[in-house]
């Protein structure tokens, strides 16, 4: 068993730097678990503005989110920790493959939350083994607001986007946190380096940004692919493009990438056959093969019915002809969402009136509704 090392507050932080570097983090912060108040009235604020959208858990926990004491009261001290998942390339060339599906960059392998998790329990346990303090890890699947204490801890600023920006990794950090009652050294703050620059909220294709460091997740593409439920309006497909889960577009537009590496966690590396799958292979998943393919990702958790959705919207976006047959094979699916989004997807590329008949005798609203915006465009 290790010796208990000492309760001096030193010591406890330089240990658990150590840690974050032999488990893999790329950097490693402290702050205390007080946070200024204004954190829950803006949460409070995005969330009475309707702008989480279906997200009813970030209402149902907005008391516990606005301070660290409120998910944990023994807490004294949080350790931030931040590994990067840089791409190897500017993630919006892979918008011009109109006939592949686009997969956010932090979507192409593992599930990070996974990742993180285990490392941050690892960490965890050696601390509190060797220092007698508790402890409590989180990714952000928990009701922690991992950015502002990211910021307070020093390991970057939020951005104009909302997210966290690093002057040494840009937009690309996973973060996680450990929660302690131990007493350890906070590090300073990160201050705020935008500026003027406002490239982040010109590059969003909807808009999403109502006014600098607010988001409106009604509006953005992240939200719409992964998070929300049923048909996305017509509004928003076009601009979609072939974006089949999530969007980098802020996060790849901010010019504090120039300093970015690319990440160096093997299970964070894209997948191959994640980088750019061809549409053509995605809309003929049934159900089983979809988790088979995605096994271990993070796409897996929004299910086969919403991710062939999305297809269908990318390829209605991508002009190519030779996707017709695989959209009219959907007009059948099970699912009412599909159908409907294969019917849009063939008013786009021209292959709607032929494939009219293929439609049930009983065509549901979600599709008649498609039909008659069809006719009216």
């Amino acid at each position: 068993m290790p010796t208990s090392i000492s309760k001096n507050p030193q010591k406890l932080t330089d240990y658990a730097r150590t840690l974050a570097r032999e488990t893999g983090f790329d950097i490693c912060r402290i702050t205390t678990a007080e946070t200024d108040p204004a954190l829950g009235e803006n949460l409070s604020a995005f969330v009475d503005a309707g702008h989480h959208g279906t997200m009813a858990w970030l209402d149902e926990t907005r008391e516990r989110r606005a301070s660290p004491k409120g998910l944990w009261p023994e807490v004294k001290s949080v350790i931030m920790l931040g590994m990067n998942y840089g791409p190897d390339h500017d993630p919006r060339e892979d918008l011009e493959r109109k006939s592949a599906g686009n997969i956010s960059v932090y979507a192409r392998n593992r599930d990070y939350h996974d990742v993180i998790k285990g490392k941050l329990k690892e960490i965890g346990g050696r601390f509190a083994a060797r220092s007698g303090a508790e402890i409590k890890v989180f990714v952000d699947t928990a009701p922690v607001m991992e950015k502002p204490l990211a910021a307070k801890a020093g390991l970057g600023w939020q951005g104009k986007h909302t997210n966290l920006l690093s002057r040494e990794f840009g937009s690309w950090l996973f973060l996680g946190s450990i929660f302690t009652d131990a007493e350890l050294i906070p590090d300073a703050p990160e201050i705020d380096h935008c500026g003027s620059c406002r490239a982040c909220l010109d590059a969003c294709p909807t808009n999403a940004f109502p006014a600098p460091y607010r988001i409106d997740a009604r509006r953005c593409i992240s939200y719409l692919t992964i998070e929300h439920k049923g048909p996305i309006a017509a509004e928003f497909r076009p601009l979609i493009g072939n974006r089949i889960y999530g969007c980098d577009d802020c996060l790849a537009a901010c010019p504090w990438n120039k300093f970015a590496v690319a990440g160096h966690e093997m299970k964070l590396k894209a997948r191959a056959d994640l980088a750019a799958p061809p549409l053509t292979e995605l809309l003929a998943l049934d159900d089983p093969a979809f988790r088979s393919f995605f096994s271990g990702s993070p796409v897996k958790r929004i299910g086969r019915d919403r991710f062939i959705r999305n297809c269908l919207i990318a390829a209605g976006n991508s002009g190519d002809p030779a996707l017709i047959e695989h959209c009219r094979r959907l007009l059948g699916d099970a699912s009412p969402y599909v159908r409907a989004m294969a019917v849009w997807a063939l008013s786009r590329l021209g292959g709607l009136e032929t494939s009219r008949h293929l439609l049930s005798e009983e065509t549901d609203e979600n599709v008649l509704a498609e039909l008659q915006q069809a006719e009216n465009a």
